[in-house]
């Protein structure tokens, strides 16, 4: 079966990956803002490591009201922006359209159930170092498989064609039977290198080469892992050094959260600090490390806010 494709948030990851799967013949439709005119006369360029490309003609749309419905909606949106995700997906779905979070943190997937009853929902796990770096442009530097799972009790069988689809785009993509073990897995990558740069002011190789941060990241690792395993999710000790070992061989690369402190955006502290932390008190168990990072973190947003006002 071919499905019609929306992706609703074109930065870092939509650009990517919609542009991989309307690259290799994919129908894919895309929602772009403030790039919208920039892509109706120039196309989508992507410049990868895996290889560049350029799609000239574009589905793009500036409204969600001009979108078709389509079968698979790929939510790469900064959560955010959750609060206005219900609105925009109402007019583009159809009964047996499966909508995939394409985003960091816990609980994002049970929030969208409470706002849209009965909706086909499931989760993605993005391991990547890819950014927008101008109008229409995507920069993919590093990594790019992607974890699929499912939330919701159907559409199991259009997940795993979804997979398949970007098997042959080019991307990896894995099944996930278990998308709460998943997203733990995530966050021990994000929780310690999304604030860590953002406070330190550092990209992940400038982290990486001090020897006390990299302790301090690899302890942030571990009460990760051991606030998954509180909650029921066997994570393994050894996870955390393995994905320190991953990010010393990273290209040199700023995470989303430092990209939108630098620019002034909201930081997705909500989802990536606030959420696991209070899941894993819930289970007996304090994130010292994580809770004060959060604490740092809410500290530096208020402060641009406040320049931001001035």
């Amino acid at each position: 079966m071919r499905f019609k494709y929306a992706v609703i948030g074109t930065g870092g990851l939509g650009g990517y990956y919609g542009g991989k799967l309307a690259y290799a013949g994919a129908d894919v439709h895309f929602l772009l803002r403030s790039d919208y005119q920039q892509v109706i006369n120039n196309g989508l360029r992507v410049d990868s490591v895996k290889g560049d490309f350029h799609l000239h003609s574009v589905s793009a749309y500036s409204t969600i009201q001009e979108m078709p419905a389509c079968d698979v909606v790929l939510v790469c949106l900064k959560t955010t922006n959750n609060h206005i995700l219900a609105e925009l997906l109402k007019p583009i779905v159809h009964d047996q359209t499966l909508v995939v979070l394409i985003q960091n943190g816990l609980g994002l997937e049970e929030d969208l159930d409470k706002a849209i009853p009965g909706l086909k929902v499931a989760g993605g796990l993005a391991f990547i170092c890819s950014q927008k770096v101008g109008p229409g442009h995507v920069q993919h530097l590093d990594l790019g498989r992607l974890n699929l799972g499912m939330h919701s009790s159907e559409g199991e069988e259009v997940l795993k064609q979804v997979c398949q689809d970007f098997e042959q785009a080019g991307v990896p993509a894995t099944f996930s039977s278990d998308l709460v073990f998943s997203r733990w897995q995530k966050l021990v990558w994000n929780i310690p290198f999304n604030g860590l740069t953002v406070v330190l002011n550092s990209s992940t190789d400038q982290l990486m080469a001090n020897p006390e941060v990299r302790t301090l990241a690899h302890e942030m690792m571990l009460e990760v892992v051991h606030a998954a395993r509180h909650c029921g999710f066997q994570l393994e000790e050894e996870f955390a050094a393995k994905m320190i070992a991953t990010t010393a061989e990273m290209t040199p690369y700023a995470p989303s959260m430092k990209l939108d402190f630098d620019h002034q955006r909201p930081l997705e502290i909500d989802a990536i600090y606030s959420r696991p932390l209070q899941v894993a008190k819930e289970a007996g168990f304090e994130m010292k490390k994580t809770a004060m990072l959060e604490q740092q973190l809410r500290f530096l947003e208020a402060r641009m806010q406040q320049e931001k006002q001035q």
